[in-house]
């Protein structure tokens, strides 16, 4: 099996001696070329050449970012039988995606999965999610959120790029700021096919698998349903006063699965689709990526776009 080894060097834990050591397991079993990402959308230029170069897979050593830029690069063309399978090998601060896959969060037994698929044929198929907005087309695997959740991340991002780590004391810190700092954001409204748009939402998280994210060890999860299996999940809330914002966390923290109150708290399960618009410009994130603004975004369901190694 001839495979591409993607790794991400600024990864919160990758190790130069964890990567050699998986390197010489990998290249025992593959025949492998090994790449080191060096710039912000490397990864999608590394999945162009896997598909141009017609490699059976793609493995990645990183975080979720590293993940999703090689996924939209192996779907430049959409999904088929010509897209590499994808093994992720978790090298990140969250590593969400490889945590819904039920990868082992240590990368080197997360390359014991990689090597056991190779050799007994261990894939499967999973569903993806597809944003389009005016500024860019995306695929993603786990999540998307419009809003603070954004903003949140953009904030992050910021952060790390004067030097510090994404921590999850980092992280509550920083939402604890925006959350006091930006709770009167823009409204933005969220319809479904066959359904009158909800209007006054402020804040929208998309899931395309189950947990959203993690605090530390601690998952949250707004939508404890969403699975690579089903379709899309929105939880959106129409304000950010106190009492919604702590009812929102209870849930998230408990994994409660609630309905959804006319007042508050939206909550859809398995959907094919759904669009945002808004008419000021938004913060939008894609597995745990800023991307600027937008004012419309459309979410669609594909399922069994595509093959991954693992469990």
């Amino acid at each position: 099996m001839r495979a591409l080894l993607v790794v991400n060097p600024r990864a919160t834990t990758t190790s130069t001696r964890t990567t050699d050591v998986i390197v010489q397991a990998l290249s025992h079993e593959l025949d492998l070329e090994i790449t080191f990402t060096t710039h912000r959308g490397h990864g999608v230029d590394l999945g162009h050449w896997a598909i141009d170069n017609g490699l059976d897979a793609v493995i990645t050593l990183g975080g979720d970012g590293v993940v999703n830029e090689v996924l939209n690069g192996i779907l430049r063309d959409g999904p088929g039988r010509e897209v590499p399978a994808l093994g992720v090998i978790p090298g990140g601060s969250a590593n969400v995606f490889s945590r819904a896959l039920q990868v082992p969060n240590d990368p080197v037994e997360a390359t014991g999965v990689i090597l056991r698929a190779t050799r007994d044929g261990v894939f499967r198929r999973i569903g993806l999610g597809h944003v389009t907005t005016s500024e860019f087309t995306r695929w993603f695997a786990v999540n998307a959120g419009l809003g603070m959740d954004a903003q949140i991340i953009a904030s992050m991002e910021q952060q790390r790029t004067r030097g510090h780590r994404a921590t999850p004391l980092r992280y509550f810190v920083t939402t604890v700021r925006e959350y006091f700092g930006e709770r009167d954001g823009p409204e933005m409204s969220v319809t479904r096919p066959g359904s009158a748009p909800t209007a006054g939402v402020v804040l929208g998280i998309v899931q395309n698998a189950s947990p959203w994210t993690y605090f530390g060890a601690l998952p949250i999860d707004p939508c404890p349903h969403a699975s690579f299996e089903t379709g899309l999940d929105l939880f959106a809330l129409r304000n950010l006063g106190p009492l919604t914002t702590v009812r929102a966390a209870a849930r998230m923290l408990t994994r409660t699965d609630g309905a959804s109150t006319r007042s508050s708290i939206v909550r859809w399960h398995d959907q094919a689709g759904f669009s945002f618009h808004s008419e000021q410009p938004v913060p939008i994130q894609i597995d745990g990526e800023g991307l600027g603004t937008t004012r419309d975004a459309t979410f669609t369901s594909h399922p069994s776009a595509l093959l991954v190694m693992g469990p």
